[in-house]
């Protein structure tokens, strides 16, 4: 039990604390500003040392791709439109309940505007609960709890995939949507759907779609990967990137509160004092003790949401990332969006961010989708609402599964007694 009175006297430690925080990143603003539009008029420049230098930098910086004044207002999304998007959760395995597995939760909505279509809110679990699935990790010094994540990421692009590319290759054809109705039924006779909850829809013209997953495109955590592991990871994501590239359906990764200073890295080469940005040789190849060190902690959205107005969005980056040569022809570009509620990241890959009627296309649909959901696409959070497992999610599923092990002649079917008398409190 938390006691308030005694960590009330820490509080106004905090806040001190912030205050300082925050009057130095005014000043880090400050010179990042200063920066930013000395570069606009030496950016060709700046982009050449990049390319000539990049070996011997020690600091991954983005390139732009166009002007670093540009200031594009997104346009309003057209009266037709569909959104796919996906989330997933998952429920960790633990020694002490009745069986050791691991619960995947898919959350999957589809929304049709301007078409008279119902949207679609449906949820996909899966259990894994065999020691290929378990312990296969752990030959990587991998935990279970941390494969879980990246295999939740692998099933919510293959789940996003599968449900954009249907519904782009039939757009002309009757088709099977998904519908979350427990009593829905095939409303004519189609061979080709196996899904349960189906019902038989007629979109009457193509519309512009748009795929939405909640994060980056960029997943950091297959630097620390081992060869092996990356390899279950990264291919099956990409394939289905491809299926959504031929099928033409943009994908767009959705970055809230994002961290990154990848756009702030690439003024450093603005701020280096060396005619030559060659940090091995100047700064020993220490980072945080360069000169051109001046911005840290300072992110890139901080110095965007001093540039941008609502609506707008800033110049096309270019992620130069090492993680993205493994990513093939899929090198993922990004811009920061002033959505009205925060600066958001937006990543694309390479072949939505070259296809510049698709790219702007896009970002209207996404500006719509945050509009519609109060400050956050209404999408992602209802894909995140379909996903999620509470608390008596989990105790109905272990309780299913305990009914199924008794069934079976299994005895000695319960918690261990750590786990019982944890649930329970003398207080």
């Amino acid at each position: 039990m938390l006691d308030l009175n005694k960590l009330a006297g820490q509080i106004p430690g905090i806040s001190t604390h912030l205050t300082e925080v925050a009057a130095a990143s005014r000043i880090r603003l400050e010179r990042a500003q200063e920066f930013l539009e000395e570069a606009y008029q030496q950016q060709a420049e700046l982009v050449q040392k990049q390319e000539q230098w990049q070996h011997r930098i020690c600091f991954s910086a983005a390139v732009p791709i166009e002007p670093l004044d540009t200031r594009i207002y997104v346009q309003t999304p057209p009266a037709q439109h569909t959104v796919i998007a996906t989330d997933g959760s998952q429920m960790a395995p633990n020694h002490h309940e009745i069986a050791y597995c691991y619960l995947i939760n898919m959350g999957l909505v589809m929304l049709h505007y301007g078409q008279s279509l119902h949207p679609v809110l449906d949820s996909v679990p899966e259990v894994f609960y065999k020691s290929e699935d378990l312990y296969v990790s752990r030959e990587w010094g991998i935990k279970t709890e941390e494969w879980m994540g990246y295999r939740r990421t692998v099933s919510e692009v293959l789940l996003l995939a599968e449900a954009a590319t249907t519904w782009a290759n039939t757009a002309n054809v009757k088709l099977p949507i998904f519908d979350s109705a427990e009593n829905a039924t095939p409303s004519t006779t189609n061979e080709q759907s196996n899904h349960p909850k189906s019902k038989i829809q007629n979109l009457k013209s193509p519309v512009p779609m748009l795929a939405m997953t909640d994060g980056p495109l960029i997943y950091w955590f297959l630097d620390k990967l081992p060869s092996d592991a990356r390899d279950r990871i990264l291919p099956p994501i990409l394939e289905a990137w491809d299926t959504m590239r031929d099928s033409k359906v943009p994908l767009m990764g959705y970055v809230s509160a994002s961290r990154s200073f990848e756009a702030l890295n690439f003024l450093r080469l603005q701020a280096c004092p060396h005619d030559v940005p060659d940090c091995t040789t100047h700064c020993n190849g220490e980072s945080e003790k360069a000169p051109c060190h001046v911005f840290d902690p300072l992110r890139d959205t901080s110095v965007w949401a001093s540039q941008l107005q609502p609506g707008q969005r800033g110049p096309l980056w270019r992620s130069e990332l090492r993680i993205l040569d493994w990513y093939e022809q899929h090198r993922i570009y990004f811009c920061y969006v002033h959505v009205g509620s925060e600066i958001a990241r937006i990543e694309v890959p390479g072949w939505v961010a070259e296809d510049e009627e698709m790219f702007e296309e896009a970002l209207g649909l996404m500006l719509g989708q945050v509009q519609k959901g109060y400050g956050y696409p209404v999408a992602l959070a209802e894909a995140h609402n379909q996903a999620v497992v509470r608390g008596g999610d989990r105790a109905r599923f272990f309780a299913l599964l305990e009914q199924q092990m008794i069934k079976a002649g299994l005895r000695n079917v319960g918690t261990s007694y750590k786990e019982t008398r944890k649930r329970g409190s003398i207080a």
